[in-house]
């Protein structure tokens, strides 16, 4: 029996892909345009996001939060990622590690975050968020 791996995809180009989604929510994020960050996530009621108020499910509920906890451009400062590790679990699912950094007059904040993408019709969305 001959397995072949022709079409299983390159983590190089998946990893490459996963960082200009993250580059491309990041500047989304510094135009203060909540709605292009918001683009990336996966839009339904079983994403799931962990922050320091524990698990959060949905997209709007996700989006929501997001508007209350920062409701202006000066709030929002600006964004910059640093991909750690990106780890393919399978042929649709990428496991990533990194840290963020909002740098603002009010002070800046930071953390880390792990997220998980899933390739959902063709397209690459965050479906689980854990940043603190």
């Amino acid at each position: 029996m001959h397995l072949s791996l022709a079409n299983e995809p390159d983590l190089s180009t998946v990893t490459e892909k996963i960082k200009n989604i993250l580059f491309a929510q990041a500047d989304a994020w510094n135009k203060g345009d909540l709605s292009g960050y918001m683009n990336t996530y996966w839009k339904s009621d079983s994403l799931r996001f962990i922050g320091k108020n524990g698990i959060q499910y949905g997209w709007k509920t996700t989006f929501e939060n997001y508007q209350k906890s920062y409701p202006d451009k000066a709030t929002m400062g600006t964004l910059t990622f640093d991909i750690l590790s990106a780890e393919m679990l399978c042929i649709s699912h990428v496991f990533v590690i990194g840290k963020w950094n909002i740098t603002r007059e009010k002070g800046s904040i930071g953390g880390y975050f792990t997220l998980i993408f899933e390739k959902k019709e063709g397209k690459w969305v965050i479906t689980f968020d854990h940043s603190s």
